[in-house]
């Protein structure tokens, strides 16, 4: 996942190299923009909170998500479908 923080709105915005590129509304400041994420693509992908965690990346633009209870084909959908480009 690539992650654009501080974004005039909060968006998957295709991808970037080979991850998923999310436009996100929140600062990189305090962890808001890994909690902003967590929130979006909870929403998104019909999962729980819970079922979304960052697992590399903190710190970075570029996170490894890891989302249980959703396969990598509804995530390529959701992608495709949802891509602002």
């Amino acid at each position: 996942m690539h992650v654009q923080p501080r974004a005039s709105r909060t968006e998957i915005a295709g991808v970037h190299g080979d991850a998923i590129k999310v436009r996100l509304t929140a600062p990189p400041v305090d962890g808001a923009a890994n909690a902003a994420l967590v929130l979006f693509l909870a929403d998104v992908l019909g999962v729980t909170r819970g079922a979304v965690r960052v697992v590399a990346g903190e710190q970075s633009r570029s996170k490894l998500v890891e989302v249980v209870g959703v396969g990598p084909e509804h995530i390529y959908r959701l992608v495709t479908s949802r891509s602002t480009r």
